[in-house]
């Protein structure tokens, strides 16, 4: 095997594929990258951890077809510190990968390509075309409230739900709901759920861009893909079935409190200073137009923080974790917040002013 290419060419697709390389592997050929060179096409990167693969197609002159890996982090900090415009050649040599740049020179050891597990077919997919900023909306507004190694494995991914006039996400620990509904022409027949664990959320976040640029999702039986302009990511799913959402998902019938989404923020951050540093557990008292923020913790320190709001209900009081709290105002856009109470030992809807797709929920704690 053979090739030449510029150092920038390389660059780009080589780094983006080892994002998925875990720096700890069970198998050593999981720290590789599989490099495939074909003679007319060009070069095939792929990275695996065994859940999620990325691979990355790159166009250069291919002297020589065939396929190796190579050590991923390696080859990626050498072509990194090359310099800008720099050409490079790779030979691969009896199990050897030599690299040459100029003046350098670089040996790599490699392991056969037949080593390199490959991810196994999706079948024949449903497959729904969307923007990349619409797909990444959905994730931003909700990947924070996912579990982590949660002993319920169907709570550590998130729940994508494909129908046909619409895709909605939902994320929940337990503690904690996000919902994000996007309007689209699916084309699907049928409503179908599929659960993306969090390593393949992370991996969509990091590849997906904000723009106008199509990316299509494919839904197989045991995985999920999307493809982009010379990237294709797969991802295995997550096998349970997601709880029955909608049951816990407050109705919008309690009485409404408005506040302005920074002031609240400001205030439950410098609030959360003072509380136990393990649940971080805050107290809302609601009076007509005022929310009283209270917080303490085993050292009998206290916080206190007024916040200016339009509610006209019954006085009430309700603890949250403020953490909680302030993950779903960082999902909020609207300057004006709207979060619908009920009692005290109800949870809280809590909406962006017009932001009609998204829905959070957070649940009250005992304080």
């Amino acid at each position: 095997m053979q090739f030449e290419i510029d150092r920038e060419r390389l660059l780009g697709p080589l780094q983006a594929v080892i994002g998925v390389v875990e720096r700890r592997q069970t198998m050593p050929v999981l720290g590789h990258v599989l490099v495939v060179a074909r003679e007319g096409e060009g070069l095939t990167l792929t990275a695996s951890d065994l859940e999620v693969e990325l691979q990355a197609g790159v166009e250069c002159e291919i002297l020589e077809g065939g396929q190796i890996t190579l050590p991923a982090r390696k080859a990626a900090d050498i072509v990194r510190n090359l310099p800008e415009g720099a050409r490079l050649r790779l030979q691969v040599d009896q199990q050897r990968a030599v690299l040459r740049s100029g003046q350098s020179r670089f040996s790599l050891a490699t392991l056969p390509a037949a080593d390199f597990p490959g991810m196994e077919e999706i079948g024949e997919p449903q497959a729904v075309s969307l923007t990349q900023a619409g797909l990444r909306w959905l994730l931003e507004k909700t990947h924070f409230s996912m579990a982590i190694q949660d002993v319920r494995y169907y709570l550590n991914g998130l729940l994508l739900e494909i129908e046909p006039e619409g895709i909605r996400a939902v994320a929940t620990d337990g503690h904690r709901l996000a919902l994000a509904s996007l309007a689209a022409e699916t084309g699907v027949q049928e409503a179908r759920q599929v659960i993306v664990p969090r390593k393949g959320v992370q991996e969509m976040l990091r590849l997906l861009e904000a723009s106008e640029e199509a990316v299509e999702l494919a839904l197989g039986g045991n995985h999920v893909r999307i493809s982009l302009p010379r990237l294709r990511f797969t991802s295995k799913l997550i096998d349970g079935r997601f709880p029955e959402y909608g049951r816990v998902i407050p109705d919008g019938t309690g009485t409404r409190m408005d506040v302005d989404r920074d002031t609240l923020r400001q205030a439950l951050v410098r609030a959360s200073i003072l509380s136990n540093e393990k649940y971080r557990g805050v107290r809302f008292v609601v009076e007509r137009d005022r929310l009283r923020i209270q917080s303490h913790n085993p050292e009998q320190e206290e916080a206190e923080e007024d916040v200016p709001v339009s509610f006209a209900g019954e006085g009430l009081e309700v603890g949250f974790n403020a953490s909680y709290m302030l993950d779903v105002l960082s999902a909020i856009s609207a300057s004006t917040v709207h979060v619908y109470l009920t009692d005290g030992n109800s949870s809280a809807l809590v909406q962006g002013e017009g932001e009609e797709g998204t829905r959070f929920v957070v649940m009250p704690m005992r304080l």
